[in-house]
């Protein structure tokens, strides 16, 4: 396997910088058919830090699944929007210029992103074809476009049911209603969004199930192609569910949402992230 780094840097930064960490395996034997779908993972941590569980070992899975991966470690607060956007946007760029080089299928490039992380991989889904995903980056729409999206308990509405720190980070505690609603996802779904997969708990009391229900109504609404489990208990930040990724803190240990690793896996080989989108 190969392991290398590449810092990322476009306008805006105040502080930090974007770190894209990237898992190449190597082929062992005969090569695999075809060529592997490349996942960028990107952590939660409500726009203030990037969580370390959800990074590395989500990875690990993807890589056991066959599938090249990567980790970023975005710019978080004090930047502001659309400074995290942007980094998304080149890292996927990036990756998919670099793709064939990895044996990676530059038209299996996914995203997968926990919490403000998700609300993070949501945003490239919902604008990668709109100038505030693409603008001094010298890339184009199409090049920053995912092909698919893995959402996890994802912050999703700046409305009712918002989770306010992470908007906070991400605007500013003065943000305007306007900017505010300019970020409130279920608003800005169109049908030229990417296929999504989507898990949430009901039980989540940090950032509502209403999250993901708003988002799949919007995608519903629009002709998204999604797919969409909902688990009846666990709590927020679950990451994989395992004692792996909980730190030590049982609570996070959640073996009835364990499942939704194996749920990709299968959403992955399927292509089912390939299907068009119905519009």
């Amino acid at each position: 396997m190969r392991y290398e780094k590449m810092k990322l840097k476009v306008e805006g930064q105040k502080t930090g910088e974007a770190v894209l960490t990237m898992y190449l395996l190597d082929s062992v034997g005969e090569k695999p058919e075809g060529k592997r779908p490349i996942v960028i993972v990107v952590p939660g941590g409500g726009y203030g830090f990037c969580s370390e569980r959800e990074g590395e070992p989500v990875a690990m899975k993807f890589l056991a699944m066959g599938c090249h991966a990567c980790v970023l470690n975005y710019s978080v607060s004090p930047n502001r929007f659309p400074v995290a956007l942007r980094e998304l946007a080149l890292a996927v760029a990036t990756v998919r210029e670099h793709a064939r080089e990895w044996d990676g299928d530059p038209e299996s490039i996914l995203v997968c992103g926990f919490s403000a992380g998700g609300h993070l991989a949501c945003s490239i889904g919902v604008f990668w074809n709109r100038p505030v995903a693409y603008e001094g980056i010298g890339r184009t729409g199409r090049d920053v476009r995912p092909d698919g999206v893995i959402l996890c308990y994802p912050v999703i509405t700046a409305g009712e049911h918002c989770h306010p720190g992470s908007f906070e980070a991400l605007l500013g505690e003065e943000a305007s209603l306007e900017l505010r609603q300019a970020v409130s996802l279920e608003h800005h779904v169109t049908s030229q969004m990417p296929p999504v997969f989507l898990w949430h708990t009901i039980t989540d009391d940090t950032v509502p199930v209403e999250n993901s229900l708003l988002l799949a109504e919007a995608m519903k609404k629009n002709h998204v192609n999604f797919e969409m489990h909902l688990y009846p208990y666990g709590c927020h930040g679950l990451s994989l569910a395992t004692k792996e990724t909980a730190g030590g803190k049982d609570y996070l240990v959640e073996p009835g949402c364990q499942s939704w690793i194996l749920l990709v896996q299968s959403w992955i080989e399927g292509r089912r992230y390939l299907q068009p989108s119905g519009n």
